[in-house]
């Protein structure tokens, strides 16, 4: 069991490196570097004497391959140690699901173009549904660790209020992680040499759609900062175990700390060094909430060891 949950954590930290490798793809301008050749890299396997560009996203391709194999790895580990029906047996195979849609919405973007200098609203669209999907897949492998000594996984039978609390979080947040893709991509195809600048590009009658959505984030952001607090709140009142204390805290700071790394984005005119920072901030506030669920909806009989018997009737 041990063995398996260090496994899983292992498997989704390399995922996300592979995540802000993607973003450095793209916050380079890099992600035209094979062409629009998909497997293929310029119609080579390996390419040969490639440019800077081409490193990069081929780098990230060979990254990517791996984090499927670790994936697939995962389920089979998942299929011998615990038994079917296992709630992390099911989070593992809803990860390779989500890491093969990872791949064919990559494949997208490369043999459609919508890399490099295209500013296409295709390619808005696309890169917020890639973001969400990789939240997705995050969020799975993460829950399969999180699960593995919960077999019954989830229970929101009967605790309408936390379920709707965590609900309204996870939703704020993954909408905030498309808008910030959106942001982000604005960021990088039309850079403002000050914030003043940068605010003149959003309000202008002749702003392109990108830039228009851009000013959307921030106020997406707060609203996704409160309705975390109150997830927090309510897996507290419901659950004040040290398992859902522990967690609640971590979301609690990480959702400061990625406030305050979006303020300092904005006043640095976004360099590609911070929004990295911003976008791994963020990917491990969703884990957070993640482990929040899975710590405050356990049933009552699959309550961690050292929980104090009065503690599991307080759910719902």
């Amino acid at each position: 069991m041990k063995a398996f949950v260090r496994f899983a954590w292992s498997v989704l930290a390399y995922n996300l490196a592979v995540v802000v490798w993607g973003a450095f793809v793209r916050a380079t301008g890099s992600g035209a570097g094979c062409g629009k050749h998909w497997p293929m890299c310029n119609g080579e396997v390996v390419p040969r004497a490639p440019a800077l560009e081409t490193v990069i996203e081929f780098t990230h391709r060979a990254t990517s391959g791996v984090a499927l194999l670790l994936v697939l790895g995962l389920v089979v580990a998942a299929r011998r140690t615990f038994p079917a029906g296992h709630a992390a047996r099911r989070a593992a195979w809803a990860s390779l699901a989500l890491v093969l849609v990872e791949a064919l919405v990559g494949a997208g973007l490369v043999l459609f173009g919508w890399v490099a200098k295209d500013d296409s609203a295709a390619r808005g669209w696309v890169v917020a549904i890639h973001l969400t999907n990789t939240f997705l897949l995050i969020g799975a492998i993460a829950l399969t660790a999180a699960l593995a000594g919960r077999p019954r996984g989830l229970a929101l039978r009967g605790h309408a209020g936390l379920a709707a609390a965590l609900g309204v979080a996870a939703g704020a947040l993954v909408l905030t992680g498309a808008s910030g893709a959106i942001a982000a991509l604005g960021d990088t195809l039309f850079p403002a040499t000050s914030f003043a600048q940068g605010l003149r590009q959003e309000l202008s009658e002749e702003a392109h759609v990108l830039l228009r959505l851009r000013v959307l984030h921030p106020f997406v952001a707060v609203f996704s900062t409160v309705a975390l607090g109150w997830a927090a709140r309510a897996a507290l009142r419901a659950r004040p175990d040290a398992d859902t204390r522990s967690a609640s805290f971590a979301v609690l700071l990480l959702a400061g700390l990625q406030l305050f790394a979006g303020v300092l984005n904005v006043a640095l005119l976004a360099p590609v060094w911070m929004q990295l920072v911003h976008l791994l901030v963020a990917d491990l506030l969703w884990v957070a909430l993640m482990v929040l669920a899975a710590a405050a909806l356990a049933p009552p009989d699959a309550a961690p060891a050292g929980a104090r018997p009065d503690e599991a009737p307080a759910l719902g």
